[in-house]
């Protein structure tokens, strides 16, 4: 059965001046009464001689009664200017639905951008129940703000019990390793220089990930697990601000790297205290170097220039003299993180040349990323793409570098015309 429906909008002849039509009814009814009144005392002094006479003067009293009673109808026709009847009601309408055994009220309210209506016009009626948030996040405008969860994290929770008791401890920081599965025992020792401080992810790029079980810790694990795709690709489609707003740094790492020298407490001690909000560990300068940065110094805790080959900086507060850490192991603030990743490219799935751009995220960024040189790895070097595929890579850095250069004009040129 479908539930009662009412609604003030659909309310029928309501009348303004419900005294005045009453009047009308009084006057005509008492007119009737009188005229039959009339008729019956007639009708006890004439003789039958007179019937035919009487049946004419009854006629001819329908036919005035008839005139004065459509007289007054026409002239109460006025008095219905407030009758509603309207069957649809217009989007900005309040629809009231009462559900049989159910004290609640659901009201709808139309988006005050659709019918043209600010918020503030919207709740002159007081009804609390008929929301619409502006400062929501967007989709959510109709929730009241205290129900709305605009972030999430990696958690793991049970299926039964008190939901506020499933978590002993909530992990403070991310790492996520880019894995396959013939790199286990490497992983393996990665992800054991981590505390259960630290969530730990994995995106599978060869389609194994339940193999990995035979590894105790990668049953408390989080596992994506998506053929052939790259660190960025999934970074791209996991790690959105909103989901890892929970932990305040992000470790983002390939599955070749060597950490016999790195303790990952001790690393983010360094961090904090030289006021990283980019960084990576120094990587040992023995093995396959690409950029002076990052290789690791003997002599320091952390450094944030370096001197490269003549003619490749610019200025010594840029890349890659400053400002600057690769893409193989780099660690990111909850902050640095948001822009980053609103600046990776759906389609450059390599990530080459974003590692150009992260001071673009961070101010002032010859300061805020630097090399953490007492916590180094290494770079195992491990063969794992092609000829082609590094075609791929560097036509996507050039692409890129052009996609940036591109929007920075447009951004001027607006701006200059604004």
């Amino acid at each position: 059965m479908l539930p009662p429906f009412r609604s003030r909008q659909f309310s029928f002849f309501q009348r303004e001046d419900s005294r005045d039509s009453w009047s009308h009814v009084v006057f005509i009814n008492y007119w009737m009464n009188f005229l039959s009144s009339s008729s019956m005392m007639g009708n006890n002094y004439r003789s039958g001689s007179m019937q035919k006479s009487s049946e004419g003067i009854r006629l001819t009293v329908t036919t005035i009664l008839g005139v004065i009673f459509g007289f007054f109808v026409g002239c109460s026709f006025p008095n219905f200017s407030s009758i509603r009847l309207s069957l649809v009601p217009s989007f900005s309408s309040t629809v009231e639905m009462d559900f049989t055994g159910d004290t609640r009220s659901y009201d709808t309210v139309i988006n005050p951008h659709m019918t043209g209506k600010s918020s503030t016009e919207k709740h002159r009626s007081g009804d609390p129940l008929k929301i619409y948030v502006e400062s929501n996040p967007h989709g959510a405008e109709f929730l009241p703000p205290g129900i709305v969860v605009a972030e999430t994290d990696f958690y793991l929770r049970r299926l039964w019990g008190n939901p506020e008791e499933d978590l002993t401890t909530r992990p403070k920081y991310l790492v996520t390793f880019t894995v396959g599965f013939e790199q286990r025992k490497n992983v393996d020792m990665a992800v054991k220089k981590f505390s259960e401080d630290f969530t730990i992810l994995l995106f599978h790029y060869d389609g194994r990930a339940s193999e990995w079980e035979e590894l105790e810790w990668s049953k408390r694990a989080i596992h994506v697990s998506i053929r052939k795709q790259t660190k960025w690709w999934y970074a791209k489609r996991f790690l959105h601000p909103d989901v890892v707003a929970a932990y305040d740094y992000i470790f983002i790492w390939d599955d070749d790297i060597g950490v016999e020298h790195f303790d990952a407490e001790k690393y983010l001690h360094l961090v904090k205290k030289y006021g990283l909000e980019i960084s990576q560990p120094g990587v040992d300068p023995n093995k396959g170097l690409t950029w002076e940065m990052t290789k690791r110094r003997g002599d320091s805790e952390v450094h944030k220039e370096t001197v490269e080959k003549p003619g490749w900086c610019t200025d010594p507060h840029l890349p890659p003299c400053a400002a600057f850490v690769e893409i193989e192991a780099p660690v990111f603030s909850r902050n640095a993180w948001r822009c980053v990743w609103h600046m990776i490219q759906n389609d450059l799935v390599h990530g080459w040349g974003l590692d150009f751009a992260f001071g673009r995220c961070v101010e002032p960024a010859h300061e805020k990323i630097g090399v953490v040189d007492a916590q180094w790895i290494v770079n195992r070097v491990i063969p794992s793409i092609g000829d082609q595929v590094r075609e791929r890579c560097m036509l996507e850095w050039s692409q890129f570098q052009a996609r940036l250069a591109q929007a920075d004009r447009a951004h001027i040129d607006g701006t200059t015309r604004g």
